[in-house]
């Protein structure tokens, strides 16, 4: 069985849960990451993370890649919209703008992703990315909330 496969037969939203909960490991991505969640306010859409970059995510200058920050920004605002999601819903990312404002160091990121606007359908999402205090990347995003069938539960 891959890993998380026994997502495709539960809802994603109680998947979420059941991860933070310790009862899942989570997605394979945010392990490669080194991503954890340590902070979710489900009612006011705010999750603060954690990621640790090993020396494999450096580019040439040693210093961590954009396109893990990237990605550990968008691992920092899906789980902020996750946290708000009703049973049998999940929220693919449309649209992701990331800014970098400096370079980030080899090892520990703090994230923080919050819910701008929660649509029916369309919401909207920021968050950041700091080290030693100082913010290192910023995200704005877009996300369509969508029910899970059972091909859907599935990816």
């Amino acid at each position: 069985m891959r890993p998380n496969e026994a997502c495709a037969a539960m809802d994603p939203q109680a998947f979420f849960w059941r991860v933070m909960a310790g009862e899942l490991p989570p997605p394979r991505a945010v392990q490669t990451l080194g991503g954890r969640i340590v902070r979710v306010d489900a009612e006011a859409g705010i999750v603060e993370t954690t990621f640790q970059a090993p020396d494999a995510f450096a580019n040439p200058m040693g210093h961590v890649q954009g396109g893990f920050l990237a990605a550990m920004l968008d691992d920092t605002l899906g789980p902020a919209l996750a946290a708000t999601l009703a049973r049998g819903q999940f929220a693919p990312t449309l649209q992701l703008t990331v800014t970098f404002l400096r370079s980030a160091r080899i090892g520990l990121l703090h994230g923080t992703g919050r819910v701008l606007r929660r649509g029916r359908e369309v919401c909207h999402l920021a968050g950041e990315l700091r080290q030693d205090g100082e913010v290192v990347a910023s995200a704005l995003a877009t996300a369509l909330v969508r029910q899970a069938g059972p091909r859907q539960a599935a990816s």
